[in-house]
């Protein structure tokens, strides 16, 4: 949940790559909802990726191709999971009790 006031990085982007921000302080709204379900499907993409690539590096028949293919969607993937990195922790520093 966002405090009032927040916003919170959404996990897409919105016209010519720059990012998208929600205002709200409603952590089950339908935005928000989507948000965090579009999170765990970049994340789980993420985890599928990184398997990929462990099974093409070993892989001594790979091709160029192959791998020009995979570090694309790599960097794909990198990009969203750092996305929803920024907005997980801008939420998480925003609720953590200050330091005495």
């Amino acid at each position: 949940m966002t405090a009032p006031n927040e916003l919170r990085l959404l996990p897409w982007s919105g016209p010519e790559g720059k990012p998208c921000y929600l205002s709200t302080d409603a952590s089950g709204g339908y935005m928000s909802r989507l948000a965090d379900n579009i999170e765990a499907v970049q994340l789980g993409t993420a985890a599928e990726l990184l398997e990929e690539a462990s099974d093409t590096f070993l892989d001594q028949e790979a091709g160029t191709d192959d791998l020009r293919r995979l570090a694309k969607e790599l960097t794909g993937a990198l990009r969203d999971v750092l996305r929803v990195a920024a907005s997980r922790g801008h939420l998480l520093a925003g609720s953590e009790p200050p330091h005495s």
